[in-house]
């Protein structure tokens, strides 16, 4: 049942209408497996940073059954961080500051003890080093996910698509859809994007869902109307966390399934949205996560008779 997270782990400082974070801690690999770890134990977390990230971060990550030994620390150098400032729709946003750091040569080392891990999920990084992941490992995954974004499709766009040929799932927004497969219908983009390796696809649109794709199938998933969207940061990977959390924990990577892990992963979301960075995260329990799980069933369900 075992998990293997790549990804970053970083600084985020954030302003939204409602308030300013200050330096907290983010980072794709960090919101996955926060999210994950309600669902799967051991998560082999694969990432970076530097001497400035907090050791009683580090010691959190390994109370909720995260393995570290893939998380390389560099001394004499700093984590990555991001700034970025929100527009009142929370739905865009402008980014302040990026210094990559150690992220820059960041060349990922798979240890041992990860080796025949059975899944794996591939955070928002280039897509070289999404491949040199794959290539370490010596016996593949039952399932591959990856997430990638428009940056990545603007400068490596051939390294993007030799990615994909070797993935199973993979994550998306409607624009990096759009911009990856040139279409502007979703569906046809679908299409398109299926034909460049994955066998899923997986559309996520902020609050309005997400979308799944397989084969000539299609699944919608709404996002749970919330009264306050404090922080959207890390909502994407926390999404991906619960998605393949719950795939990791039931060893089931069926459609039928995916469509329940859909669900899990926008529950998942709908609580990071609710304070700055993993904050929420860090406070939620199993009953939490069943309760809002039925509040989901309960938006989507209806009777009908038909004439």
């Amino acid at each position: 049942m075992s998990l293997t997270v790549v990804g970053s782990m970083a600084f985020d400082e954030i302003e939204t209408p409602f308030g300013k974070s200050g330096r907290i801690i983010g980072g794709s690999a960090t919101f996955i497996a926060w999210a994950a770890s309600n669902f799967v134990k051991p998560i082999n977390q694969v990432s970076v940073v530097g001497n400035d990230f907090p050791q009683s971060e580090l010691d959190e990550l390994k109370a909720i059954g995260t393995a570290l030994e893939g998380v390389q620390i560099k001394k004499d150098q700093k984590s990555f961080y991001w700034s970025g400032k929100y527009h009142m729709d929370m739905n865009t946003r402008d980014t302040l500051v990026t210094e990559l750091n150690v992220l820059g040569d960041f060349a990922p080392v798979i240890p041992d003890s990860y080796q025949g891990s059975e899944f794996l999920i591939l955070g928002n990084l280039s897509p070289q080093v999404q491949m040199s992941v794959i290539d370490q490992l010596k016996v593949r995954p039952k399932l591959i996910v990856m997430d990638t974004m428009n940056f990545w499709m603007d400068i490596a766009m051939d390294d993007l698509k030799a990615v994909l040929k070797r993935v199973d799932v993979l994550m998306v927004n409607d624009a990096e859809a759009r911009q990856l497969s040139g279409e502007y219908s979703l569906v046809k983009a679908a299409h398109k994007i299926l034909t460049m390796g994955p066998r899923y696809l997986i559309i996520k649109k902020g609050e309005h869902g997400a979308l799944l794709f397989y084969e000539n199938h299609v699944f919608f998933a709404p996002a749970l109307p919330l009264e306050d969207v404090f922080d959207p940061t890390g909502a994407g990977d926390t999404f991906a966390g619960g998605f393949i959390g719950h795939l990791a924990k039931t060893k089931d990577i069926s459609f039928e399934n995916m469509k329940t892990a859909i669900i899990v992963g926008s529950v998942m979301a709908s609580f990071c949205v609710e304070k700055f960075g993993t904050a929420r995260l860090k406070e939620i329990t199993a009953a939490d996560i069943a309760a809002r799980l039925d509040q989901f069933v309960q938006l989507v369900n209806f009777d009908i008779d038909l004439v």
